[in-house]
């Protein structure tokens, strides 16, 4: 039996339903970060009454920045997965960019935008 190449366009439909799902999530998540950190839900006076509580002012500060990572993961994620709808639409999805192998489908269930199996990924380590 010949050694398989490139998932089959049912089985890259099941990726881009779970990819689909995974992508609502996110950008619903990443909205309402954004909108979090721009106080746009917000109709108070924090951002603009004086203060003199510089200890939490600094606690702000860097819930602020943490929120400000989270948000850049989060972008970095949304544009993975849309790069893996890509590769469904190219017929390359699912392939590793290092051995040209199928990755295991377990692994694209729980990771959908990999593009390297964990073998590839633990070799690049090293």
């Amino acid at each position: 039996m010949a050694l398989k190449t490139r998932y089959s366009d049912e089985e890259l439909e099941e990726f881009r339903q779970i990819i689909n799902e995974k992508l609502a999530v996110v950008r619903k998540d990443y909205t309402r970060m954004m909108k979090t950190l721009m106080n746009a839900d917000g109709n108070g006076v924090e951002d603009t009454s004086p203060t003199y509580k510089v200890l939490e002012e600094g606690s702000a500060t860097q819930s602020k920045e943490e929120m400000m990572n989270m948000a850049a993961r989060q972008q970095k994620f949304i544009q993975g997965l849309e790069a893996a709808l890509v590769r469904i639409e190219n017929k390359t999805y699912g392939i590793d960019r290092i051995t040209g192998e199928l990755i295991p489908k377990e692994r694209l269930r729980v990771v959908p935008h990999a593009t390297l199996s964990v073998e590839s990924k633990n070799a690049r380590k090293k």
